[in-house]
This record gives C-alpha cells, sequence and structure tokens, in this order.
C-alpha cells in the first residue's frame, strides 16, 4: 500500500449496547489499531443521535489517548462554528501538553446535528459563516501567536497541535489550501464532490509554516470478511442501516421495508452514500483501495469500516491491515 491508512470510528451504539459499552468498545479498536500498524484513528462530533457516542469529543480523545501508546488521536472532527475557538484551544493544547506528538485537531462547519439541536447548542446558522475566522483564531491561540488582543490559551499556547480541515465541497477545499493546511474529504458518506474538491485544494495550495507540500485524506467505507458472501451479506446490511437512518423517521423500518426503500428511486441517496466502498476478501478490499487512492489522489485514506458489529469490524481492520502490510511504529 503506497499510501497511509487510518480510522474514522463513529463509537458507534449498537441495538441492545450501552453507551458506556460502545465506548469502551472503541478503546479497544484503538489499541487494535495500533497494533496492526494504522496511522491514526479519529472521531467525529455529532450530537442527538442514538447510535452514536462521541458528542464529547474532545473527552473521547482523552480517554483513547490515555488507554493508548503511539497511534495518533484526533477529532475527525470537531464542528467549530459550536465552540468558542479559545476552548477548543485550551481542550486540545491540554491533550497535546498530555500526548505529546499523538494529537490531530480535524475542524468542520457543519452542525452535525438537527436544527433543534442546533438551538439547543446556542448556534445559529450564520455560526458558519465565521468559520474561517474562527480557525485562524483557533490557530493563533495553538501556535502562541494570538489574534485577540491580551487572550492566550492555557494550555494550548506554542502546542502547535496540527489543524485539519474537513469537508464535503469546494468551500472547504479551498480554504485547506489557501491556509496551507491538509484536507480530509468526507467521501465515505458525500462522494459527489470528491474530484473537483482535491483537484481545487491542490491546484491553489499554498506552503505554510504546518506544511510545505498539500495533503488530502479521503474517506472510503470498507466492509472485508472471510469470504466474499460474508462481505456481501455485510454490505446489504450496510445498505438497510443507511436506509433507515436517512427514511426511518423516528421509527426503525424492518428488513422488507428497508429492502423495498432500495429497491425504488427514492431509495437512491442511501445507496449513493456507499458509492466508496471496499466490498470482499482482504485482497479485495486491498485492490480496491489501491485504486481508490489513486482515484482519489490522496496521500492518506481514512477507513470507516462498515460491519455490522463490534467483532466484524475488529476482523475487517484486521484484514485489511494485512493484506495492505501495514506495520506497527517502532
Amino acid at each position: 500500500m503506497s499510501v497511509t491508512l487510518s480510522i474514522l470510528d463513529l463509537a458507534e451504539v449498537r441495538r441492545d449496547e450501552s453507551v458506556a459499552e460502545a465506548l469502551a468498545a472503541s478503546v479497544r479498536l484503538a489499541q487494535h489499531a495500533e497494533a496492526w500498524g494504522y496511522r491514526r484513528v479519529w472521531y467525529a462530533e455529532h450530537h442527538n443521535i442514538p447510535t452514536i457516542a462521541s458528542a464529547a469529543t474532545s473527552v473521547l480523545v482523552a480517554h483513547v489517548a490515555a488507554h493508548t501508546h503511539s497511534i495518533r488521536v484526533g477529532a475527525g472532527g470537531v464542528m467549530l462554528p459550536n465552540h468558542a475557538p479559545l476552548v477548543i484551544a485550551e481542550q486540545f493544547g491540554t491533550l497535546e501538553t498530555l500526548h505529546p506528538g499523538r494529537i490531530d485537531l480535524g475542524l468542520g462547519r457543519a452542525p452535525g446535528t438537527d436544527q433543534h439541536t442546533l438551538r439547543a447548542l446556542r448556534r445559529t446558522p450564520a455560526a458558519a459563516d465565521r468559520f474561517p475566522d474562527d480557525v485562524l483564531e483557533l490557530q493563533g491561540y495553538l501556535t502562541g501567536e494570538s489574534r485577540v488582543s491580551g487572550v492566550n490559551a492555557i494550555p494550548g499556547a506554542g502546542t502547535n497541535v496540527p489543524l485539519y480541515i474537513l469537508g464535503s465541497s469546494l468551500f472547504g477545499a479551498r480554504l485547506a489550501a489557501a491556509l496551507g493546511l491538509p484536507y480530509a474529504f468526507a467521501s465515505h458518506f458525500a462522494p459527489q464532490a470528491l474530484e473537483a474538491a482535491v483537484a481545487a485544494y491542490r491546484r491553489e495550495f499554498r506552503s505554510s509554516a504546518q506544511l510545505e507540500r498539500p495533503h488530502v485524506i479521503a474517506g472510503v467505507n470498507v466492509i472485508a470478511a472471510d469470504t466474499r458472501d460474508a462481505a456481501g451479506e455485510q454490505l446489504a446490511a450496510a445498505k438497510r442501516r443507511r436506509a433507515r437512518l436517512l427514511f426511518g423517521r423516528g421509527r426503525r423500518l424492518t428488513r422488507v421495508e428497508a429492502d423495498a426503500i432500495l429497491a425504488s428511486p427514492t431509495g437512491a441517496p442511501a445507496l449513493e452514500m456507499l458509492r466508496y466502498t471496499a466490498v470482499g476478501t482482504a485482497s479485495e478490499v486491498a485492490a480496491y483501495l489501491d485504486w481508490f487512492a489513486e482515484h482519489a489522489d490522496a496521500d492518506e485514506l481514512i477507513l470507516a469500516a462498515a460491519a455490522p458489529d463490534k467483532a466484524a469490524k475488529l476482523r475487517c481492520l484486521e484484514l485489511v491491515a494485512d493484506a495492505c502490510g501495514l506495520a506497527p511504529a517502532a
């Protein structure tokens, strides 16, 4: 494998599972990922979603970093308009101080939730308009060159926590390019603008103190299993989960209902979200990832394991690590 491989973990809470069990599983996944040789594991800020336990993203990052040794741990990402930049600088400055050289801070401008929860977060839709300025303010706190007179992040100043811009459109690509930051594209669920966004980022990139050359991270779903049939069954289950997410409207769709939606034009958005999905045996998935890295013009792939349960997810990531020749850091 010619590119770096990392993991996006949504800290999913499965049926008949507690939040505590889901978080413990995330720790185990990170520990295995470290042993298998993955570069980093990231957690995403989502609110008011019963199946995702990573809302307090910095707290989860702290917990996982404390239970691992070498793998990089970070946010993929923090939805910056939900927060004061100073508070995020203090949180991630503290994390970097406790775990030097291991903390990443990916930044997005979406709310990561619904409109009602957005109001509960005391955020207005206009907050996204301040995203570029908020990124610069945050960067100033972390580099120790505050843009706000008389205000410093303590802890945080001088920690230089690396920033990453997350996005699924040309807006994020061009912002990352203008600021000289790495760019992570959410092609694991929003694939439409992948090629145009990466091309714009590479074309417009300007080097910075953090980054000399452009660095693209592309998200991709992975379903690797010991047999092709098992992988196919897991893919069918993943499609049903997307249908339930998009069309459930507060109730759990039956398998028959989900399959009916997926077979109709209504189900197209759910299937489109899975456009970039590596499915099959370990060797088949490794071959797809090679193709996808070239297709996305990516320097790094961040894998979203779409397996139906925790054991299958671990097996998937183990198979990929072995097939792609990963090795833990010395």
